[in-house]
């Protein structure tokens, strides 16, 4: 993904999920996906799809149960 798509995508989930603390960051020798963080906490990664001319992308969250509340 080039810098605008980045960034287009980062004010987009900014806005969706109302968080101006959520960074994207391009991720070390891979082009198809970046990494999601809130602040310094790294929470997901997204990847890019393209198929028969249309662009997707998937968000990816592991969400610990040692991280639940009780």
């Amino acid at each position: 993904m080039d810098k605008s798509e980045i960034r287009r995508l980062q004010q987009y989930l900014r806005g969706l999920f109302k968080l101006d603390a959520l960074i994207l960051h391009e991720r070390a020798n891979k082009d198809d996906s970046v990494e999601v963080n809130v602040g310094d906490e790294f929470i997901g990664v997204i990847f890019k799809d393209e198929d028969e001319g249309e662009t997707s992308y998937q968000f990816q969250m592991a969400i610990l149960d040692i991280d639940l509340p009780d």
